[in-house]
């Protein structure tokens, strides 16, 4: 496979991802959903802080606070990764595309490279927006992009909604229908993984959970409970979750017929 067909391949996905208008939706909503909450969380905290007990205090963290709305940008990103793989199999397209490009491995990786791009773009101007408008509003309370910690957690915050895009991108390839895909996502992240988070004889577990490994990249206070592990081996961990979603999806992509 030569260069410029890899390239027409990536284009033409490109292409796809560009003109359908569920795309800008989803990625709009994972940017002014993600700021908005964190906005919203940082005056209230900012405004009660000197209310707070010593213990509170010490282990408040500026940065965590403004992306708490994380979640609803996770939430946008998912549904983002799902919609880019399962619109053509809504709409039978499936069968033009793989008749135009029978090399499985090239159409998937085209796809998801398509996908991961604006992506990034997207998860990376979220978190630095999110953050400067967070410890503006924390005022005295919040934290500089030079203190310890603070530039990786930015960096990571980006990254992590790009692997968590990667990681719907695996899961749809193998499951096919957009419904179905969803259900079984928001099921694990909003029911079970919180589950697993709160229940004491759980929470060891739920720290390998890809929310919970990816997430601590973005914490610049270390809790008492948290994680048996550091911020860049969470976001580590959170990454092998994207690669064996995406490794799930390519064996399926392969095998299934369209």
């Amino acid at each position: 496979m030569t260069m410029a067909a890899t390239t027409a391949v990536l284009r033409a996905e490109w292409t796809k991802i560009r003109t359908v208008s569920s795309s800008k939706w989803t990625l709009t909503a994972a940017f002014f959903s993600t700021i908005g909450l964190g906005a919203l969380l940082s005056v209230i905290l900012g405004g009660e802080f000197d209310t707070l007990g010593a213990a509170e205090q010490a282990a408040f963290d500026p940065v965590m606070t403004s992306f708490i709305g994380m979640g609803l940008g996770q939430l946008a990103m998912i549904t983002f990764g799902v919609l880019v793989v399962t619109s053509e199999y809504g709409t039978g397209m499936i069968r033009t595309t793989l008749a135009a490009v029978p090399q499985r491995g090239l159409l998937y990786g085209a796809r998801a490279a398509a996908a991961a791009l604006p992506g990034l773009a997207v998860g990376m101007a979220t978190s630095i927006a999110t953050f400067f408008v967070g410890q503006t509003l924390l005022g005295d309370h919040g934290a500089s992009l030079g203190d310890p910690g603070v530039l990786r957690a930015v960096t990571g915050a980006g990254v992590y909604l790009t692997l968590m895009l990667l990681f719907a991108v695996g899961v749809a390839t193998m499951l096919r229908k957009a419904v179905l895909s969803l259900s079984v996502l928001m099921a694990y992240f909003f029911m079970i993984a919180p589950i697993f988070n709160f229940v004491p004889a759980t929470r060891k577990v739920g720290y390998f959970f890809p929310d919970q490994a990816g997430t601590s990249v973005m914490q610049v206070v270390q809790q008492a409970d948290g994680p048996p592990y550091g911020p860049w081996a969470g976001l580590g961990i959170m990454a092998l979750w994207a690669a064996a979603s995406l490794a799930g999806g390519y064996f399926a992509l392969k095998r299934n017929d369209a």
